[in-house]
C-alpha cells in the first residue's frame, strides 16, 4: 500500500476545480463515460494490432447506481491501469496540468478555459466527498490496484481483488449532489451527452446509446429510409424534412455530419439552435454560431469534428483556422446542394420554395460567396401566374415594360396578394409582373438586393397609381377643366386623424379607379422594417402614415359628384370615395371605419328614398 501526497505544491488546487472547471456539474458524467470509451477504443486499437493477449470478449461499459451507499459507478472493460500508470495519470501527469490550470485561470471566468489539461477525470470531485478508482490492467499478470481521494491532496494507492480488466470509477457523493443517484436525473444527462458513443453504454439494464449513428457512416451505406429515421432519432416530432447534406471530409479538417433542411409554413416557425455538435460522437454543444454561418442555423441536424477547438467544459468554441475553413465548406456544401436539386429537378424545388426561400434570402443577405450562387437558383413567384422566374428569366420577361427613366429594372413586389389584389390587376392590366415577397425576411431582403444588383430597383405594387409605377409613363390628359379640378381636390382635402394625407388630381384610364390610395416605397418599408425591430426601428414604425390619394379626374362618376346641388350629400359621397381607397391600403381603423360604414347606409337610404319619391 501506498500513502502520499499528490505531487503539487499549492494546497488549494481541489477547490479550484471545483469552482471554475465546469459551469454545469452534470458534465461529470459525460467526462467519466468519456474516458471509459477512449480506454475501450484503445483496447480495441491494441488487439487489432496484435498487443492484447487473447480475446477481448464483451465490452461496455455500464452505470450503476447504489442508494443505499450514496455512490454512482461508472465501470468500463477497458485497457485498464497497471500501479505505475496510476500513480503516474492521476498523481502526477493530470496535476501538473492542474498547477498549469491553477496559475493561468485562477481568478477568471470559467468560459476562458482552453481544454488541455487534461483535467477531466477531476470534474468528479465537484460532486464527490471522496473518489475511489478500482482498475486492473489487460496486461498479462496485471494485478488490480485501488485509488482513493476525498479532495485533498492526500491519496491512497494499494492492491486489491478485481477479477476482469477495466476500470470502475466509484463516487461517493455529497450532500449537495444526491440528485445523482436518481435514475430519472442520470437517464436524462445520459442521453444528452452520451446517446451517440461508440461503445455500447449501459444503465437499469438497458442499453441507451446508438453506436453507429448515420452520420459515421458513407453516404453509399444509406438509404432516404436511413436518413428519414435518423431524423426522427434526433426530433421524434418533427415533420419529415424536405432533404438533407451529409457532409465527410478528411482533409484538410477533419469534419463529418447530417444536415437537414425542415419544413417552415410560416416566417414564424423559424427556430435556431437545433444543430448539434459532437466531438468524436460525445455531445458537445447546440450552439453552434461560429462554425455554422449564421443564415444556416435554421438548419437541423449533427456536426461532429475533433479539430474543433474547445475549452475545458467544451461548451464554447475558440477562435481558430479550422472554425473558419468548416464555416466556408458548410456554405459551398449547401450552396451546391441546392443547385443541384434546382438544375435536375426545378419542379421539386419550386414546390419547396415556401421553406427553402427564407434559407436562400437569409444567405444571399449575409453571404456574398453565397450570394454569387444563389443568384442561379433564387426564384420569384409570380401574382396570377402560378410560375418561378430567376432574376435573369424576370429581367428578359419584363425588359420592355418594366424599365424606369434611369435605366433600371424595376421588379414589382406585393405583400399581400389578397389585400393588395386591386393594384396586383391593375398592374397584370398594364402587362407587368408582380412578385410575392410576403416573409419576415423580405423588407430586409429588398433593401439588401437593391445594393447589390446593379441596375435593379423594387417597387412594391400599391407604391403609386399604376400609371407611375414604372417612372416613365406619359399620362392622359384630364377631361376635368382646371376650375373643377380645384374644387374636386378641394373636397378630397379632409384629413383623417394620424395620417398626413397629400391630394391630387389626375387624368388617368378609364379603369382606373376613382381614387388611388399610395403611400410611398421609402417610407413604408422604414415603417414595415421598424413593426418587426425595436430601438431606432420603432420610432419608424410609430411615425404617421403618409398617403397619397390620386384622384382620376376622367373617371365618370366625378360629373355626377360635381353636378350634385347638396353640398352635404356632395361632401359624404367624396369623403366615402376616399375612405374607400384607404380601406384598400388597411389604413381606415377605428371611429374612422364606423363613421364610413355609418355613412354609406345612409348615403343608401337617401337614394332608395329619391328612387322612391320618384
Amino acid at each position: 500500500m501506498q500513502k502520499g501526497n499528490i505531487r503539487v505544491q499549492t494546497e488549494n488546487i481541489f477547490p479550484i476545480i471545483k469552482k471554475f472547471l465546469y459551469s454545469e456539474h452534470d458534465i461529470f458524467v459525460r467526462e467519466l463515460v468519456s474516458n471509459a470509451v477512449d480506454a475501450t477504443q484503445k483496447l480495441k486499437t491494441l488487439s487489432s494490432l496484435g498487443e492484447a493477449k487473447g480475446e477481448i470478449g464483451g465490452i461496455g461499459i455500464e452505470i450503476r447506481i447504489d442508494k443505499e451507499n450514496k455512490t454512482l459507478t461508472i465501470a468500463d472493460r477497458g485497457i485498464g491501469m497497471t500501479e505505475e500508470e496510476v500513480d503516474k495519470y492521476l498523481n502526477q501527469v493530470a496535476f501538473s496540468g492542474a498547477e498549469e490550470f491553477l496559475d493561468k485561470y485562477k481568478g477568471q471566468n470559467e468560459n476562458n478555459i482552453i481544454g488541455h489539461f487534461g483535467l477531466g477525470f477531476y470534474s468528479s470531485f465537484m460532486v464527490s466527498e471522496k473518489v475511489e478508482v478500482i482498475t486492473k490492467s489487460f496486461k498479462e499478470g496485471a494485478k488490480a490496484v485501488r485509488w482513493e481521494c476525498d479532495g485533498s491532496p492526500e491519496f491512497l494507492l494499494e492492491e486489491t481483488e478485481k477479477a476482469e480488466r477495466g476500470t470502475d470509477i466509484v463516487l461517493h457523493l455529497n450532500e449537495e449532489s444526491l440528485e445523482f443517484l436518481e435514475p430519472a436525473r442520470i437517464t436524462t444527462i445520459l442521453e444528452k451527452f452520451c446517446r451517440f458513443l461508440p461503445i455500447p453504454i449501459s444503465f437499469e439494464g438497458k442499453q441507451i446509446n446508438n453506436v453507429a449513428p448515420a452520420w459515421t457512416k458513407k453516404p453509399s451505406e444509406l438509404t432516404t429510409e436511413d436518413y428519414q429515421n435518423f431524423y426522427k432519432e434526433l426530433y421524434p416530432f418533427n415533420e419529415a424534412p424536405l432533404f438533407w447534406i451529409h457532409l465527410n471530409v478528411d482533409y484538410p479538417f477533419n469534419l463529418t455530419g447530417i444536415l437537414y433542411f425542415p419544413k417552415i409554413k410560416q416566417s414564424y416557425e423559424i427556430q435556431k439552435d437545433k444543430i448539434q455538435l459532437y466531438s468524436n460522437q460525445v455531445f458537445v454543444t447546440d450552439e453552434v454560431k461560429d462554425i455554422v454561418p449564421e443564415f444556416l442555423m435554421l438548419l437541423q441536424g449533427v456536426i461532429d469534428s475533433p479539430d474543433i477547438p474547445l475549452n475545458v467544459s467544451r461548451s464554447y468554441l475558440q477562435g481558430d483556422p479550422n472554425v473558419r475553413k468548416i464555416n466556408s465548406h458548410i456554405t459551398k456544401k449547401v450552396a451546391d446542394k441546392l443547385e443541384e436539386i434546382f438544375k435536375n429537378d426545378r419542379a421539386a424545388f419550386e414546390e419547396k420554395w415556401e421553406s427553402l426561400g427564407l434559407f436562400v434570402k437569409y444567405g444571399m443577405m449575409t453571404d456574398d460567396k453565397f450570394l454569387e450562387k444563389a443568384n442561379k437558383f433564387n426564384v420569384f413567384e409570380v401574382a396570377g401566374e402560378n410560375k418561378f422566374y430567376t432574376l435573369e428569366e424576370y429581367k428578359i420577361a419584363t425588359e420592355t415594360l418594366q424599365k424606369n427613366k434611369e435605366g433600371k429594372q424595376v421588379v414589382l413586389y406585393t405583400t399581400n396578394p389578397i389585400q393588395q389584389d386591386a393594384y396586383i390587376q391593375a398592374a397584370i392590366s398594364k402587362g407587368y409582373k408582380v412578385v410575392k415577397m410576403e416573409t419576415l425576411v423580405d423588407a430586409a431582403f429588398i433593401n439588401n438586393m437593391e445594393m447589390k444588383w446593379e441596375q435593379i430597383s423594387f417597387t412594391r405594387v400599391d407604391a403609386d397609381i399604376v400609371d407611375n409605377l414604372i417612372d416613365k409613363a406619359d399620362h392622359v390628359d384630364s377631361v376635368l377643366s382646371k376650375d373643377d379640378s380645384e374644387k374636386l381636390k378641394g373636397l378630397f382635402e379632409k384629413q383623417q386623424s394620424a395620417l398626413h394625407i397629400t391630394v391630387e388630381v389626375k387624368g388617368l384610364s378609364n379603369d382606373v379607379p376613382p381614387v388611388v390610395a399610395t403611400r410611398p416605397e421609402m417610407m413604408r418599408r422604414m415603417k414595415d422594417m421598424g413593426a418587426a425591430g425595436g430601438g431606432m426601428a420603432a420610432f419608424y414604425a410609430n411615425m404617421p402614415d403618409e398617403v397619397t390619394l390620386t384622384v382620376n379626374g376622367n373617371h365618370k362618376i366625378y360629373q355626377h359628384i360635381l353636378a350634385e346641388g347638396d353640398t352635404d350629400k356632395q361632401e359624404k359621397q367624396v369623403r366615402n370615395l376616399a375612405d374607400l381607397a384607404l380601406l384598400s391600403q388597411d389604413l381606415l381603423k377605428g371611429n374612422d371605419l364606423t363613421n364610413f360604414i355609418n355613412r354609406s347606409v345612409e348615403l343608401m337610404n337617401k337614394e332608395q328614398e329619391a328612387a322612391t319619391l320618384s
